[in-house]
């Protein structure tokens, strides 16, 4: 199945995706709530992986 995301969308999803989990994980310190916390550790490596996978994928078509 292919994504239909240009990878730039991809890279600023992935970067969305980062910053929410940035804010889940801050929110689960701050309320001692360890599974709010892991949340926004699995949504930050989510994050991650988008944005590498859009970079990735731009520096394929340039080279094409």
């Amino acid at each position: 199945m292919a994504d239909k995301k240009s990878p730039k969308e991809q890279q600023a999803e992935g970067m969305m995706d980062k910053a929410k989990g940035k804010a889940k994980e801050a929110a689960g310190a701050i309320t001692d709530d360890n599974r709010k916390r892991a949340e926004g550790q699995l949504d930050q490596a989510k994050g991650e992986s988008k944005k590498k996978t859009g970079e990735i994928r731009e520096k394929a078509r340039e080279n094409i």
